[in-house]
């Protein structure tokens, strides 16, 4: 059952077109736990150019969907609704299965710390099951 579809997450984080990177948030667990999707299609932008004659998706961006899953959870919560959560690090990040067009990106992130405006993550990305890129993500409330 879905939580949230496009038009209510562009009511919670700023991002648009092309950049936004989430397109369902399926449940949200006691405010530590979201789990989100995306679905990959041939028509996004940066598949003109990586790589043209094989389509990948950039693991920067599975890296970005995840970290606006992760805003997504944060300012939903009543303390940070109308603010912006920025992306200030990532460590520990393995890519370990390419993503192509037709993929469904399960995206799941956990707040592990937060220390005033900045926070922790541990955060996944599985297609049917299979996890294909993980890591910790920084961020950083603002304004």
């Amino acid at each position: 059952m879905m939580l949230y579809n496009s038009n209510q997450i562009q009511e919670i984080i700023p991002h648009r077109y092309p950049f936004l990177l989430v397109d369902t948030i399926e449940s949200i667990t006691d405010n530590v736990t979201i789990i989100g999707t995306k679905c990959v299609s041939a028509n996004e932008m940066h598949f003109m150019g990586h790589f043209p004659q094989q389509h990948i998706m950039p693991g920067v961006l599975i890296m970005e969907a995840l970290a606006q899953t992760g805003a997504v959870l944060l300012l939903s919560q009543e303390g940070y609704k109308g603010k912006i959560a920025y992306f200030a690090g990532m460590e520990n990040v393995r890519f370990k299965a390419p993503v192509i067009p037709g993929d469904v990106l399960s995206l799941e992130v956990t707040l592990t710390k937060q220390r005033g405006p900045v926070g922790f993550a541990s955060a996944k990305a599985s297609v049917r099951g299979q996890v294909v890129a993980s890591g910790d993500l920084i961020f950083k409330v603002g304004l």
